[in-house]
């Protein structure tokens, strides 16, 4: 059996700049499609109004561009799915996999207890059979441990009933779930790997039970160790994670480099340069090459991010 064309992708939240973490995933997914003659491509998830910052998803395709990142195809934006995400739900529906839920915030911290990361749903609504509009549809996950091996982190097991509970796949407002929009846009795009922050590596059994149900093709995922300021926190927009220089992109690029087990020369003088070492250097075969980094490494200065 022929094997499929490798196509991987980069998925920022356009509610910021892009950060040293960001650079991380994008650099890591990019060097592993181009190693193995794949496509990368590029999706700008802002399915969630409330987050979006006015103005930031240009200036992350800038941004990418300007250190030298080249995609395939045109972006694709989850504002302009809608059609998509709901004829999803639409077969997940019918299927009986979802249901309406009018659980409050307030009525979860009082009766939910806490999973692999956040409030495991007690399944209050789960057999009301609820007609009422006003309400978040849920996904009834099924049973068992969904197992998957992460090029990365190695064997994963999640039984998603007990460690996660039932998600949502539409809030109440109308706005659709991360889950629910990422899994039809990886379809949609023939996304066949998925490298991103280990942040992520709690939500890939959850898109895997979305891609089961919907009859979608299996995607081979890595987790990379996620990076860490002086305090212990994740870089994130949240976390006012400084962007990385727009004027000076090499020296960024060689600190993701080797935050990711390269060893950049010294002399390389030049975008094109870099990334043409950085493609050489990149294991065509991604089988766990971060051996030593499984867990989150702390990025001590990350000024020097900033400030080449």
């Amino acid at each position: 059996m022929a094997t499929p064309p490798y196509r991987g992708r980069f998925a920022p939240t356009p509610s910021g700049p892009l950060h040293f973490g960001s650079l991380l995933a994008a650099m890591a997914s990019y060097l592993d499609a181009r190693a193995n003659g794949g496509e990368w491509l590029v999706r700008i998830e802002d399915v969630d109004p409330p987050r979006i910052v006015p103005g930031a998803a240009d200036r992350i395709l800038h941004t990418l561009e300007l250190y030298g990142f080249q995609w395939h195809g045109p972006v694709m934006y989850q504002s302009r799915r809608g059609v998509a995400y709901r004829a999803a739900l639409a077969e997940l529906s019918r299927l009986g996999l979802v249901y309406r839920c009018v659980c409050s915030r307030k009525a979860l911290l009082e009766n939910a207890r806490r999973g692999v990361d956040g409030l495991v749903y007690p399944g209050v609504c789960r057999a009301l059979n609820l007609e009422t509009r006003q309400a978040a549809l849920r996904f009834r996950v099924p049973a068992g441990r969904v197992i998957f091996a992460d090029a990365i982190q190695g064997r994963v097991a999640c039984d998603l009933a007990t460690e996660c509970g039932d998600f949502v796949l539409q809030r109440a407002d109308g706005v659709y779930g991360y889950q629910l929009a990422v899994v039809v846009d990886d379809a949609e795009q023939g996304i066949s790997h998925i490298m991103r922050g280990a942040d992520l590596l709690t939500s890939t059994p959850r898109q895997i039970a979305l891609q089961q149900a919907l009859g979608l093709p299996s995607i081979r995922y890595a987790h990379l160790p996620v990076a860490l300021d002086r305090h212990g926190d994740k870089l994130s927009k949240q976390t006012l994670a400084t962007a990385i220089d727009d004027r000076q992109p090499l020296p960024a690029l060689k600190m993701a480099a080797r935050f990711l087990g390269l060893a950049p020369p010294v002399d390389l003088a030049g975008l094109d340069e870099f990334w043409h070492w950085a493609v050489a250097a990149w294991p065509s075969r991604l089988v766990r090459p971060l051996r030593g980094y499984r867990q989150p490494l702390v990025i001590l200065d990350i000024k020097m991010v900033a400030n080449g």
